[in-house]
């Protein structure tokens, strides 16, 4: 088994076997929707579906890229392409490093396609990569699961947390803009827990990028699994200094803000989002698709794309009502809702220079 491979198995065995999540970093309590106690629809009546990057989508939400690149990967994969195929939504796969290195790996991420011809897929590579492949190499990766889209994942604290990490940055953006000028299919800017700014935003937009998959702080924490990891490799200073760094980052919520208010571009809202409501909130927050992760990966390992099936089907009822509360027809119409913001997130707004009259104004024409 290869460094590579085994880290990834090790990644998915921490995510689902210890507490790694850190719930009370979202802020998604601290955002309120208005009851509207005379909705003026009926239920039946209320449209989930939506567009995102020209792909039409049965309810705004994707299932994060989490994995490939070794024998149990596989099977995740292929569970999570019949669920989204079924409810007519998207995915992501896991890095496709794995798969330039080893070409043995291939199926792990090609086996997508073969039982989600139709959904939305994004492919995967790390940010820090792009200066060790060819653009040759990265749509090769593209074209090997035929996807609609490539995400770039930004995760500079876990290449500096883990054992093995590398936490090379220098001329990222550059490659990153030659890439967008160079492949035929858009590009997603996708963060991994800690949250984009911004400024970052402004970077991103200016260099091509076409999404943005915001990652913020209060879902999974990688700077978690790798502490845990280097813990058993005896890594113990390791260890210590990914638990210092475990609540480093922007929450989901103030991400969104924060990219938002900056930019219209199309925006995925992901990081600890574990139900309907949630949803809501993020879309009324101002993002476009709201993306899940270890929760569909915890119902696959548990009973396989019938059990991620019923998670989502029951997410995008909860989703419904929320709609339906607060009297939101579409999708559209939520984006429009009224919202009550905490204190703090005020305040953060205010120490921010993010005017809540021009966000607003953004979230309701994004």
């Amino acid at each position: 088994m290869t460094q590579t491979v085994r880290r990834k198995h090790e990644h998915v065995d921490i995510s689902v076997k210890e507490n790694v999540e850190i719930y009370e970093k979202n802020f998604f309590d601290e955002v309120d929707l208005i009851h509207k106690a005379l909705p003026e629809l009926d239920f039946e009546d209320v449209n989930t579906s939506t567009y995102f990057l020209g792909h039409k989508f049965s309810a705004p939400l994707i299932v994060v890229g989490m994995t490939g690149g070794y024998s149990l990967a596989e099977k995740i994969n292929a569970e999570i392409a019949k669920a989204v195929e079924i409810l007519g939504i998207g995915m992501g796969v896991g890095s496709q490093r794995a798969a330039i290195e080893n070409s043995s790996v291939i199926r792990t991420y090609t086996i997508v396609r073969k039982y989600a011809p139709n959904a939305f897929v994004i492919a995967n590579i790390g940010a820090s990569q792009l200066k060790e492949y060819s653009i040759k190499d990265i749509r090769n990766i593209c074209d090997m699961i035929q996807a609609d889209a490539l995400a770039v994942h930004f995760n500079a604290l876990q290449e500096c947390v883990q054992p093995e990490g590398e936490p090379n940055y220098s001329g990222v953006l550059e490659k990153l803009k030659v890439l967008c000028d160079e492949l035929d299919i858009p590009i997603i800017a996708k963060e991994t827990g800690c949250g984009i700014s911004k400024e970052v935003a402004v970077e991103l937009e200016a260099v091509g990028v076409k999404a943005i998959d915001i990652g913020g702080l209060g879902g999974t924490s990688f700077a978690l699994i790798e502490s845990i990891r280097a813990e058993k490799m005896g890594q113990y200073d390791v260890s210590l200094i990914g638990r210092t760094f475990a609540y480093w980052g922007l929450s989901t919520v103030i991400s969104i803000i924060e990219v938002r208010s900056v930019t219209n571009l199309p925006l995925i809202a992901s990081g600890g989002i574990r139900n309907g409501l949630m949803v809501a909130k993020s879309i009324a927050l101002g993002a476009d698709l709201a993306g899940m992760g270890l929760p569909v990966l915890k119902a696959v390992l548990e009973g396989g794309h019938k059990k991620a099936v019923n998670f989502l089907e029951r997410t995008i009822k909860e989703l419904k009502v929320a709609m339906f509360l607060t009297g939101s027809r579409r999708i559209i119409d939520l984006k429009r809702q009224p919202l009550i913001l905490s204190d703090r997130i005020i305040n953060w707004m205010k120490q921010r220079d993010i005017d809540y009259k021009k966000y607003t104004e953004k979230r309701m024409k994004a």
